[in-house]
């Protein structure tokens, strides 16, 4: 919202939530019947129904800049600002597409209502020339005076200061205005759209074209990553005058008050507006090399919808935990098109940058799903992905890699032992997390509690939860023979007095679980146990009447920065025990892998996380974090 909102500032949909893009149905129906349900051959009009995939054309536009610019910041080469990007500035563009259902409401309209406006050629040159000399004259010119007017303190306050609230640009920010600031916008640019069709002179290649102008300029000035080559320039040196660049744009982000031209920077040069800085940011941007990170998180993909939940992927899904939403079915074709993209790419990806004090994050990811963890067939395949990841981050010089989900799963790879075991050479340091997971788990026991059910999968986690548990005087309880005997060989005959066997479900409303409990299982609980998961992957909740707790994790402090997303299923601002363990790894100086059966000392790593700003996750906190 601006400082002090103004008139017309809301959206008139606003409150329609995602119901919104309905105020487009009867024109989509209405275009879609006269198209190919009239008899009359005259009402069939292309113009008309080209509207829809027009505005479509529009948001895969959009998202295309959001994702490049995402994936080219946190690469960090030719990155202009360093400044982060937080849940606010995602939440408050989250309306992005707004402007698009306006501008199509306006399409429709302006076509029923304008006869010149139906069955347009395909191509008119007149037109278009036209169109070119409108923009540069009438729109950049009353444009650059409506924004100054804009930055005057009255409407500044009312409505543009909105804009300016995001210091960080992504290509969204372009078009984040208030209503009444669209409706200015669309005045402007809809001078030479309407001058060509009152003159009878448009086409539909003049339309689409200088509206797709419209969006390329807008994102590529907002998208916060300098990609204008300087031989354009070199070989054309009046194109200064006539073409912006993203560090141009940015200026005015930071400045306010320098560099207040649309595309075309002429009028800041008339007008004596052009900041002096503008073409050493340029060159300095243009030269800035990928940024060295200290440390590196190896995740994966989990189901083919979570490549929306990425931060590459879609902004206000990436900012909330990851769900299953009803909508995914209807953009199944985008989703089998990504895991054919992720299929032939077969290569790791840079996900988000984040900094915590001095010490420089990525997050990595394997273009592989859960589900091919479990193929026997692609294990190889993975591992050679894992083992390049890991040799990559080491030619680079980043000092820990920590392995996230099931990137780190012992049937895979012994918790990353096969890679120190086929490349002893190496100095940047794996890490599995495994020893602040444990600790974590067992801090989320309430306290005062005396037994405890241990059920799923046993793992390097399990029996370290065990071990540590009885070793402090807590009953632990398996309901599986083969387990309790497994279990048993790994304790201490001391401890050991401490693993119990029981068929009886109701010994305990505590329980630890891993991969592989069932829902059969769920049902049998007494009303009011809590669950803990101990493992990568939260399990099925099938009760309404049990609590849930959240995989191992911990909230995040404050000066940890450039968070804008959520990881995988956890609330916002949360973060998992592996991740945190590869930056806990890093911040202490250890040196040394955590892999295969290495465990580090439990109670010294949650020390260290809690003297580092980490908070532990309760089920009031993950509630309110989720709000």
């Amino acid at each position: 919202m601006a400082t002090k909102p103004g008139i017309l500032t809301e959206w008139p949909w606003a409150r329609l939530g995602n119901f919104k893009y309905l105020v487009l149905a009867p024109f989509v129906g209405h275009s879609i019947y006269t198209y190919f349900m009239s008899k009359d051959e005259s009402q069939r009009d292309l113009v008309y129904i080209i509207i829809l995939p027009l505005l479509l054309s529009r948001v895969i536009h959009n998202q295309i800049w959001i994702s490049l610019s995402r994936y080219r910041t946190a690469k960090g080469n030719n990155r202009i600002l360093d400044r982060s990007i937080e849940f606010d500035q995602v939440d408050r563009e989250s309306n992005w597409d707004d402007q698009i259902i306006f501008n199509g409401l306006i399409y429709y309209i302006g076509y029923l209502l304008l006869e010149q406006a139906h069955h347009l050629p395909l191509w008119r040159t007149d037109g278009i020339v036209m169109i070119a000399l409108l923009h540069i004259g009438p729109v950049e010119f009353l444009y650059y005076w409506l924004h100054r007017a804009l930055h005057h303190h009255f409407l500044y306050s009312r409505y543009h200061s909105h804009h300016h609230s995001s210091i960080v640009t992504e290509p969204i920010t372009s078009v984040i205005h208030p209503f009444a600031e669209h409706i200015s916008y669309f005045m402007l640019f809809a001078i030479p759209l309407l001058t060509v069709t009152l003159t009878e002179t448009p086409s539909i290649t003049a339309f689409g074209a200088y509206i797709t102008y419209i969006d390329f300029m807008n994102n590529m000035g907002h998208c916060n990553f300098e990609l204008i080559p300087k031989w354009i320039f070199s070989m054309f040196p009046p194109l200064k005058y006539l073409m912006y660049t993203p560090s141009y744009h940015s200026l005015h982000h930071t400045q306010f008050k320098t560099n207040y031209s649309l595309f075309m920077p002429m009028y800041d040069y008339i007008y004596d507006t052009l900041d002096m800085s503008s073409d050493t940011l340029y060159k300095k941007s243009l030269e800035r090399e990928a940024e060295v990170p200290d440390v590196v998180h190896l995740t994966h993909l989990t189901t083919p919808e979570s490549i929306y939940h990425l931060r590459l992927g879609l902004a206000s899904l990436a900012s909330k935990p990851q769900s299953s939403k009803w909508y995914f079915w209807l953009m199944w074709p985008a989703t089998l098109w990504s895991i054919m993209i992720t299929w032939i790419y077969g290569h790791t990806f840079i996900v988000e940058r984040n900094l915590f004090k001095n010490l420089k994050l990525q997050t990595w990811a394997i273009p592989k799903y859960r589900i091919q963890y479990f193929m026997k067939w692609q294990r190889e395949i993975i591992n050679n992905l894992i083992e390049e990841a890991i040799m990559e981050a080491d030619q680079k010089g980043i000092k820990v890699l920590s392995l996230g989900l099931l990137n780190q799963e012992e049937q895979l790879n012994n918790s990353g032992e096969l890679y120190i075991r086929r490349n002893p050479q190496l100095k940047v340091n794996v890490v599995d997390g495994s020893s602040l997971a444990v600790a974590v788990v067992i801090n989320s026991i309430p306290k005062g509690t005396s037994q405890v059910v241990l059920r799923g999968r046993l793992s390097k986690v399990a029996y370290s939860i065990a071990l540590a548990l009885c070793q402090g005087g807590i009953q632990v309880v398996t309901l599986d023979e083969e387990e309790y005997k497994r279990l048993k060989t790994k304790l201490t005959s001391e401890a050991a007095t401490k693993l119990v066997l029981s068929k009886s479900y109701n010994v305990s409303k505590t329980w630890l679980v891993g991969d592989g409990l069932s829902e059969d299982e769920q049902l049998k609980v007494p009303k009011g146990t809590l669950f803990i998961p101990y493992s990568q992957f939260p399990p099925s909740k099938a009760r309404k009447d049990c609590f849930y707790f959240s995989t191992p994790a911990m909230i995040t402090p404050k000066h940890l920065e450039n968070v804008d997303s959520c990881e995988n299923w956890l609330p916002r601002r949360v973060m998992s025990a592996w991740r945190i363990a590869g930056i806990l790894h890093a911040l202490e100086g250890w040196n040394e892998n955590e892999c295969g059966n290495m465990m580090f000392d439990i109670d010294k790593v949650w020390k260290a996380s809690l003297d580092h700003g980490f908070c532990p996750l309760t089920m009031a906190s993950a509630t309110e974090s989720k709000n």
